[in-house]
């Protein structure tokens, strides 16, 4: 017999949108045996409460004081029971066949502790969609530091909508600290790639982007844009505690997050200034990620240039004289001090 299924819901001031989110959800074909459905009003105020009641008792519904996503996540998990849990924000919406597949793989191979695959992603003030994953069937891990890189760059592939997770996944992060107001979902897709997951080519759920989204915000917001890196900062310190814990080593944490850190950090310091020795190991923190056994003559330039200009000058004038340099052409020097063109990894993210 088919084990049981949770798809847990997190909500809040989705009236436009959970009735789509719901219907995907009952579409899959699952029976009242076989699938549950929990969600978790995070204290709307709009008509979200009035439309999920319309799905009862199909649907179990919990209503809680707004807490964010941490909170709604750690409410429905204590009221789930399912050995499997896909969870599902609802503002998106699964396409037809989704819970097929994701079961099939998870049935057909017990090792397998989660599943994810391609996504649309829906620009709503646009109207632009398009697919997000790999071109093949991938399989994401932190095993060793070059997986633990392929799992940065493809992190974006394990969002909510599209993860399927053994229970004991959850069980291995929850309760997620509530500071992770619209982050919870790190910690989950985490533990996932810690003990494996596997992503699928085909685009089988729907990922909406809208003005309510707090990670789409104009960096002219300057208030919204400070919220949403002091979460980000909070995030990663989550998860340079948990990655240890569930037996990831050392240099593959490394790998997975400190290109996340460093950017999170240079955005901060740049829009909001902070202190000269932060960005001081910030960039020391880049140099020894991205240059690997440097010449002499390389360590003596970055030294001198990041060193004594981090400390010499506040942070913002200090990144205004980076953002200048990277528009320079240095390659010549680069190529002179190395003897050939650095091992540099962009460290831009979209994860957090």
């Amino acid at each position: 017999m088919r084990p049981l299924v949770t798809t847990l819901v997190d909500t809040y001031n989705h009236e436009h949108y959970i009735e789509q989110t719901l219907a995907s959800v009952l579409e899959q074909g699952l029976s009242s045996s076989e699938l549950e459905i929990v969600v978790v009003d995070d204290g709307s105020t709009d008509n979200t409460a009035s439309i999920i009641q319309k799905f009862v008792p199909r649907v179990k519904h919990l209503r809680k004081k707004n807490g964010g996503q941490a909170a709604a996540f750690n409410a429905g998990f204590l009221e789930s029971h399912g050995q499997i849990v896909a969870p599902l924000d609802g503002d998106d919406w699964w396409g037809k066949g989704k819970l097929a597949a994701v079961l099939g793989e998870l049935e057909g191979d017990r090792d397998l502790s989660a599943v994810s695959h391609a996504y649309y992603e829906v620009h709503e003030k646009t109207n632009e969609m398009r697919i997000c994953g790999p071109e093949e069937t991938e399989y994401l891990h932190l095993g060793t530091p070059e997986a633990a890189r392929l799992a940065h760059r493809h992190w974006h592939f394990l969002v909510m909508g599209a993860l399927t997770v053994r229970r004991k996944i959850l069980e291995a992060v929850m309760p997620i600290p509530e500071v992770l107001a619209f982050s919870a979902d790190g910690p989950i897709a985490t533990a996932a790639m810690a003990a494996g997951v596997r992503v699928l080519p085909q685009p089988l759920s729907y990922y909406r982007f809208h003005e309510s989204n707090l990670n789409v915000i104009d960096v002219a917001d300057l208030a919204r844009l400070r919220r949403k890196y002091k979460i980000s900062e909070a995030f990663l310190e989550v998860l340079y505690e948990l990655l240890p814990r569930l037996g990831v080593k050392p240099e593959c944490v490394t790998e997975l997050l400190d290109p996340s850190l460093i950017h999170v950090n240079r955005t901060v310091l740049r829009n909001f200034g902070g202190s000269r020795l932060k960005a001081f190991q910030t960039e020391m923190r880049s140099f020894r990620l991205e240059v690997k056994n440097p010449k002499l003559a390389y360590l003596i330039y970055r030294y001198l240039v990041v060193g004594t200009a981090t400390l010499a000058l506040p942070p913002r004038r200090f990144y205004e004289l980076r953002d200048w340099m990277g528009g320079q052409d240095l390659r010549g020097f680069r190529e002179w001090a190395t003897g050939k063109s650095p091992d540099v990894r962009d460290d831009k993210v979209t994860h957090v």
